[in-house]
């Protein structure tokens, strides 16, 4: 089986790099972006099985972007999982209302258990 794609699109490089180094030491093939706009143009260009989505970004918010994915009919079965500070129950509801496949605060996940999570989504 080819491996398979996650694309990164957050904006603190500490994470970002953390997450893709998990990532690559479990075998996926990882994309990164730092910026809304960007992520969106390479969920286009790439088309990763998942798209690990913070929510507070420059350029583009995460929630335009997953609104983008999922209204797109090339883009609309990635996967998408958000990963965010925000945690007010609103936001969640948002971000399932647009079509998130998961919702996860960074302070209630450990990198490990956000890894497992897209292991599930990926089946």
């Amino acid at each position: 089986m080819a491996k398979a794609k996650i694309l990164i699109v957050e904006d603190d490089q500490f994470l970002q790099e953390m997450y893709q180094g998990q990532l690559e030491v479990e075998g996926f093939e990882v994309v990164t972006a730092n910026d809304g706009k960007a992520g969106l143009q390479k969920i286009k260009k790439e088309l990763p099985h998942l798209v690990l989505l913070d929510v507070l970004l420059p350029k583009m918010g995460g929630y335009e972007v997953l609104k983008a994915i999922k209204t797109d009919p090339n883009t609309k079965d990635i996967k998408v999982i958000l990963l965010t500070n925000l945690s007010q129950k609103e936001d969640v509801q948002k971000g399932e209302a647009l079509g998130a496949d998961d919702y996860l605060i960074k302070a209630h996940f450990m990198p490990n258990e956000v890894i497992s999570k897209i292991k599930q989504h990926l089946g």
